[in-house]
């Protein structure tokens, strides 16, 4: 049974940074494609970045250039580091996980989630 559990989740003031950590247990992480999602208070879940098995990334338009993913799979870890953090990035952020070598780009694409970590941005 996979597990993900994601941490780093915290309260920020606008402009600040964040570093999100995911650990996966129970599968072959190194196999599959990792991703972060997203979901704000009133809203639909949304894709927000994708990394590939072989370490090709993908991002949503409102976090590009803000976001990054990476993975370690010596850790079974996957990370996002949120940059220049807005009032509209607060939502709760999850762990994905899509069993194949190419990232999603889309919510539907990953099947695996785990419980979810709160980000909240304070202007």
């Amino acid at each position: 049974q996979m597990q993900l559990v994601e941490s780093g989740g915290g309260l920020v003031q606008v402009g600040e940074s964040l570093r999100l950590s995911c650990t996966v247990s129970g599968g072959s992480f190194s196999w599959y494609s990792m991703g972060w999602l997203r979901q704000a208070p009133g809203k639909e879940l949304e894709f927000v970045a994708g990394i590939s098995r072989s370490g090709g990334t993908y991002y949503a338009d409102s976090v590009k250039g803000r976001f990054t993913i990476s993975r370690d799979n010596a850790k079974n870890t996957v990370y996002l580091q949120l940059n220049s953090l807005k009032a509209e990035d607060t939502a709760i952020y999850y762990c994905a996980c899509r069993p194949t070598a190419s990232y999603g780009t889309t919510a539907a694409d990953y099947p695996y989630r785990g419980q979810g970590t709160q980000v909240t941005v304070s202007s």
